[in-house]
C-alpha cells in the first residue's frame, strides 16, 4: 500500500498562519473580556497608592512643623531667657552642651560647634567669642549638690593647651570646691557657676559675667543655704 502523502510546504505554512491567527484572536476576544475586571484592579491599585502617598506626605509634614515649632520654642525661650534652672535640671548632659552651644550664639559667638562625646580631650563645645577669642568650654550638667572638683578643672585646662584655644570656660549647673575654685582663678578659667549660669540663662551676656570672675560664690549665709536647699 502506498504511503500516504503529506500536504505540500505550502498547504504547512498556511496551517500555522491560520492556527496562529486563531490564537491570537483568542487572546484579543478574552483580553476584551477581561479588560474590565483589569482596568477595576489597576484603578485600585492606584488608587491605594496615591492615598498612601498623600497620607505619608500628611504625617511627613506634620512632623517638620512641629520639630520647626519646638526649634523656634526652644530658640524663643533661650533668646527671652525663660528657661527656669529647674529645667535645666531635667537636661541631659547632651542636652545641657546643646543649651551651652545656643547661649554662646545667642551672645554673639561665632564658628560654635559641639565637640562633646568619647574622646573629646576634655572638651564639649568649641567656638569664637564675640571678640574673635578663640574658646574651649566643659559642659557638667550635675545634680545641684554634686562639687566640681579641681582635677575636672585640670582636665579643662589641658583641652585649652590641646585645642591652642585663648579662653576656657566652665559651664556647670553647680558649685566648685575651693581648691577648683582657686586653680581656675589662677588659670584664667572662667566659671559658670549655678549661679552664674542661671545670669547668664536668664540674659546676662557671656563677656559681662567674664568681668566678675572668681569673685567666689557667695557668702557664708548664701553657701549656707544652697547646702540647705540642695543637700540630698
Amino acid at each position: 500500500m502506498a504511503a500516504k502523502r503529506k500536504g505540500s510546504p505550502v498547504r504547512r505554512r498556511r496551517k500555522a498562519v491560520i492556527k496562529t491567527a486563531a490564537g491570537a484572536l483568542a487572546v484579543m476576544i478574552l483580553l476584551g473580556l477581561l479588560r474590565p475586571v483589569l482596568w477595576l484592579y489597576l484603578g485600585a491599585v492606584l488608587a491605594a497608592g496615591g492615598v498612601g502617598w498623600i497620607t505619608w506626605r500628611l504625617w511627613r509634614t506634620d512632623r517638620l512643623l512641629r520639630n520647626g515649632d519646638a526649634d523656634w520654642r526652644r530658640q524663643d525661650e533661650i533668646a527671652a531667657g525663660q528657661r527656669t534652672l529647674a529645667a535645666v535640671d531635667a537636661m541631659t548632659g547632651t542636652q545641657f552642651e546643646q543649651l551651652v552651644a545656643a547661649l554662646c550664639r545667642r551672645d554673639g559667638c561665632t564658628e560654635v560647634r559641639q565637640v562633646g562625646g568619647a574622646g573629646d580631650n576634655g572638651a564639649d563645645v568649641l567656638g569664637r567669642l564675640p571678640d574673635g577669642r578663640t574658646m574651649v568650654i566643659q559642659c557638667k550638667r550635675y545634680a545641684p549638690h554634686r562639687t566640681i572638683a579641681s582635677r575636672e578643672v585640670r582636665d579643662l585646662l589641658a583641652a585649652k593647651v590641646h585645642f591652642a584655644a585663648d579662653a576656657a570656660i566652665f559651664a556647670t549647673t553647680t558649685r566648685f570646691s575651693r581648691q577648683a575654685e582657686a586653680f581656675a582663678s589662677g588659670h584664667q578659667i572662667l566659671t559658670l557657676h549655678r549661679d552664674f549660669f542661671g545670669l547668664w540663662n536668664n540674659g546676662t551676656p557671656l563677656l559681662s559675667l567674664a568681668e566678675v570672675n572668681g569673685r567666689g560664690q557667695g557668702r557664708a549665709t548664701h553657701q549656707s543655704r544652697w547646702k540647705q536647699t540642695y543637700s540630698k
